[in-house]
């Protein structure tokens, strides 16, 4: 009998060229999240139009609010846990149709325990696509892009945020609230549909599971077409084969716990302060003494900051490193976030702040996607993603309910913004301290070129 020939994936694609097969397979995926964007913000958008319309008092919406990152919080690990073991693409169709078809029925509701309801669902779809996503980009990555295209395309979700109050404002005077329902829930129907015919799985996730190895001989010729395959070809990665039991166990052993525990803090403490600025910034700017107008400009400068951070932070981790970037960011977000509330600013001179603190803040957790995908295998990366997301949208919860408990104190913008600068320090001191934990070899190489593999 002939001998095998081995073909290491992980070598084969950390090393390859760019090509048209994996850009199409990112765009497809920042497409989702650009849908994911739009949809998070979707009920921030139009709570204004629902309280006009069911004449209800704007407390009311408080829950309804944080229903959506509720679902979110629970689709993150649970359909991350089950990409582990299915596969990314198909946990990608199911969670774009799951938040597609509560989305449409959002449109159809008649009142505010309807509306709760059906938005803490659409959110358990929405968490499956950033982890999936994550991972598959980074699973088709060369080496040397990995971190900068895993950052843009993550981008996606801010992009979506802020390209989303475009289209509500357009949506909701011309057909009313529910048309942004409609709109948001008919769009990803269309990319499921597409991702099911264009869409492939992780080559490295088939090539552990010994699965479909035919097709991934296809799809790697498209890669590199001078590459071997056929029944004499064994796929290889630099990794475990097939792990028993529950995945998220499996992030604490094998000398990750620590690591797991840090990148969890992070997640908690960056989305803690990105939810507490994005849900209260505009109305403690009208509280300076700007128009409301002036307010909503301000606001958008933090999403364009967030935007921005993400597409250049690529080329510095790329350059120097995930950790001393992001500690960076969260250096820059820590300070600039402290001066938003500072007296005798311009509106100018506050767009500015703002902006450096989005870049900080918002680019960053960009940053902490890029790093945890890095950090992880192959048959743990969703679920190393989607955890640490997971934990990170109970700080997204906390943010906005914290922050509107120190607004009933009376606390002024100064007081504010102080504290809101003192989860960007933790995540500076955490980021610091991941350099301790993570080996030394790797420590110092810890950079976008290098997958960190666990064998």
């Amino acid at each position: 009998m002939d001998a095998k020939t081995k073909v290491n994936l992980t070598d084969l694609i950390g090393n390859s060229k760019l090509g048209g097969f994996q850009i199409g397979v990112f765009i497809l995926c920042g497409v989702c999240l650009l849908m994911d964007g739009f949809d998070v913000q979707a009920m921030g958008f139009t709570a204004p139009a629902v309280i006009k319309d069911w004449h209800i008092p704007g407390s009311s919406m408080g829950p309804v609010l944080s229903a959506a990152l509720f679902g979110i919080l629970v689709g993150s690990l649970l359909f991350s846990m089950l990409a582990d073991r299915i596969g990314r693409r198909p946990v990608l169709i199911v969670a774009a149709i799951v938040f597609s078809g509560f989305t449409l029925v959002t449109a159809r509701v008649d009142n505010l325990n309807e509306l709760l309801i059906f938005r803490f669902l659409a959110g358990t779809g929405l968490g499956g696509i950033m982890p999936n996503v994550v991972a598959l980009v980074g699973e088709y990555s060369p080496s040397r892009l990995r971190a900068t295209l895993i950052m843009n395309v993550a981008n996606g979700l801010t992009a979506g945020a802020a390209l989303g109050g475009f289209f509500a404002a357009w949506l909701i005077p011309n057909f009313g609230w529910r048309s942004v329902f409609v709109f948001g829930g008919v769009i990803p129907l269309v990319v499921a549909v597409v991702m099911f015919f264009l869409l492939p799985e992780s080559a490295q996730f088939l090539a552990v599971r010994g699965k479909k190895l035919d097709q991934v001989g296809r799809w790697l010729k498209r890669i590199d077409p001078s590459i071997p395959t056929g029944p004499n070809v064994e796929y290889v990665v630099r990794e475990e084969k097939k792990r028993q039991g529950v995945p998220l166990i499996h992030l604490f052993q094998e000398g990750r716990g620590l690591g797991t525990i840090l990148l969890w803090i992070t997640n908690f403490m960056n989305l803690l302060n990105l939810y507490f600025l994005s849900s209260w910034l505009p109305t403690l700017v009208t509280g300076l003494g700007y128009t409301t107008r002036e307010a909503v400009l301000v606001g958008t400068a933090l999403q364009v900051g967030g935007t921005l951070g993400g597409v250049f932070l690529g080329w510095f981790v790329h350059r120097y490193g995930f950790i001393p970037t992001l500690a960076t960011c969260f250096a820059l977000g820590c300070v600039n976030v402290a001066l938003i509330g500072q007296p005798g600013f311009s509106l100018t001179i506050l767009a500015v702040v703002v902006f450096f603190a989005g870049m900080g803040i918002l680019g960053g957790q960009a940053g902490i996607n890029a790093l945890a995908s890095s950090y992880y295998p192959t048959d743990l990366r969703a679920t190393g993603v989607g955890a640490g997301l997971g934990v990170g949208r109970i700080g997204a919860i906390v943010g906005p309910l914290v922050g509107g408990q120190f607004i009933k104190m009376h606390w002024s913008n100064h007081e504010l913004f102080l504290a809101a600068a003192v989860p960007a320090f933790i995540s500076l001191v955490v980021m610091l301290s991941l350099r301790w934990v993570i080996k030394p070899a790797q420590a110092v190489h810890f950079r976008a070129a290098t997958v960190m593999e666990r064998s």
